[in-house]
Order: C-alpha cells, then structure tokens, then sequence
C-alpha cells in the first residue's frame, strides 16, 4: 500500500509546529490515522486534543531516519499517511532519494520561512535554506510587513523554484501570493526591450512566468548558443545561473526560430534580436515563449558570464 508523505521543512522558529497544529486541527490529517514523525523540538507543542488519532514519533538524529526504521514504524502504527516535522539543518534530498521505503511517497513538501531571517540564514547558510526553497511544492513567508514583502519579491525567487505555490504570510494573519499582476520590472510600453546583460536573470524568470506580456515584443539579448540534443533542430540560446553556488548551476534557455542560428557553434556568444511569440512547444512541455529571430551576430562575452540573484 502506498503511503503518503507530507514534509514540512523550515528553520527552528519558523512557525512548523503551529503549521502542524493547523493540519491536525482542520486540515487533511483530522480523519485519517496519521503518523508524525518530529526531527526537532522548538517552543511551540503539538495540540494534544488533535492527536486523538495521530501517533508520534521522535528522532534526535538524520541518521537514525532509515528504511528499516520507517518499514517498522509503518508495521506498528498502520498509517494512512505521515507527517514528517523536518530539522532546518538537515539536507531534503538524502531522505526522499535515499531513505524513503518504495512505498512511501512523498506526496508534498511545505517550506516555511521567517521573513524576518531569511536573508540572514541565506548569507550564513545560504546551500541549506536554499535547497530547502528548490524543492518546495508550497512556500511560506510568514510574520511579513510591507518591507519585507518588497525586499522578498526584489529576489525572484521564481527563478530558484518556478513550481512552487508562494505565499507572503502578514503579522495579522493575512495572506497574499508572492506573484503579483503588476510585477514586471520592465518598460515595455514602447513595444521593444533591449535585455542589459546583468538583468537577463530577472527578464528570463518574467517571461517564463508571464509570456503573454512579451507576446509581440521586440527583445535584443546576448546569450551562449545552445543547439539541443534532445529536441534535434531546436536552437536554444541563453545564460547560466547561480543559483545559491558555484555547485549549483542551470542554464537559463529560450527557444529561437530562424534563419542563421545553425551557423554559430555551442557556447559562441551571440546577440539575439528577435520577437516573442506565445505558442505550444516541445521543449517546454506546452506552451512558452518562441523567439522568431530577426538577426542574430556574433559578441563580446558580457562583463559577468554568469547570472546571478
């Protein structure tokens, strides 16, 4: 029987066990027998008037979290599903690659963030609060004011995880998404964008997330050739990002059409002039930007090869 996973991740004081208590209380674990399994003790308790049919679990240390353990623990609790409350400093990835039965699915991972540290934990421990934000399916930014909220949407951080559900959590208990209509950063009033080399980060993340607002727009932009070998014949230009470090990168490709793409080798620098099309593609899985190329030349490298955020 297949049994599902709800992880929620997040610093000490990020507000999990209160996000717990809210699952239990009135969320999808108050009918179904539950398994929390707790990775970390913070201030806030469980609400024990929820756990009339939830059983807890403690583990001190990551190594204890093994198959053996979790095959055991489904054998003497019978589950219908698990809650797994997830130590900060703890790696994500180790456990749903490594140490998850077959039959454990991990159906969702939920993040939370303090808004009030995140930039502090990002610059002292920048890998693990930002793999945690990578592999969300549901990303919360509590305890916000307006401040907070700018300085977080400033970050793109579409661009570290474009699955995920964001969610700016206010101090008086309101919430709104992270995307907002009128987020774009660019004037576009004038039906042409020339990209600035250091910005192609934050024009890439707006037209994946919005490609209907570039749809007729004339873009110029510098990129590094791709031809790809997965999709024969598409050319697919665009830049590398860092994500939160060096070990963390990915290129940032859009797909052109046109005349003279084929003449330029991978990883040539080139300057692209072309025009947004909104279309089905399958490169992107459905429908995404197409770039119908007008010119296309070869270029000076910019100043800083890769994108950074």
């Amino acid at each position: 029987m297949e049994i599902p996973v709800y992880l929620i991740a997040g610093f000490l004081d990020a507000g999990k066990t209160n996000f717990i208590n809210g699952i239990l209380e009135d969320g999808f674990a108050s009918e179904d027998r539950t398994l929390l399994i707790r990775c970390e003790e913070g201030e806030e308790e469980y609400n024990r008037k929820a756990l009339f049919n939830v059983f807890t679990h403690t583990v001190e240390d990551m190594d204890e979290l093994t198959p053996e353990l979790f095959k055991q623990l489904e054998k003497q609790y019978k589950p219908k599903q698990v809650i797994i409350e997830y130590n900060g400093m703890w790696l994500i990835e180790p456990l749903y690659r490594e140490k998850l039965p077959a039959n454990w699915i991990l159906y969702q991972i939920m993040c939370l963030v303090d808004a009030n540290t995140f930039e502090m934990y990002v610059r002292n421990m920048g890998q693990l609060m930002m793999e945690k934000i990578m592999n969300a399916d549901l990303l919360i930014f509590n305890r916000c004011d307006e401040q907070l909220r700018a300085q977080l949407r400033s970050r793109n951080l579409r661009m570290v995880n474009r699955r995920a559900e964001i969610y700016l959590e206010n101090r008086d208990g309101t919430s709104e998404e992270y995307v907002t209509e009128d987020m774009s950063p660019f004037d576009l009033s004038e039906g042409r964008l020339d990209v600035p080399d250091d910005d192609y980060g934050v024009w890439y993340v707006d037209l994946m997330d919005n490609p209907t607002r570039y749809e007729g727009i004339q873009v110029t932009f510098k990129g590094l050739m791709c031809h790809s070998k997965k999709f024969p014949g598409i050319h697919c230009p665009g830049r590398f990002a860092m994500v939160c470090c060096e070990d963390d990168m990915q290129f940032l490709a859009l797909v052109c059409k046109g005349d003279g793409l084929d003449r330029f080798a991978d990883r040539d620098w080139v300057k692209v002039k072309a025009t947004v099309r909104v279309e089905e593609c399958a490169a992107y899985e459905g429908i995404g930007p197409v770039l119908y190329v007008s010119k296309i030349s070869a270029c000076q490298k910019p100043e800083q090869e890769v994108v950074s955020f």
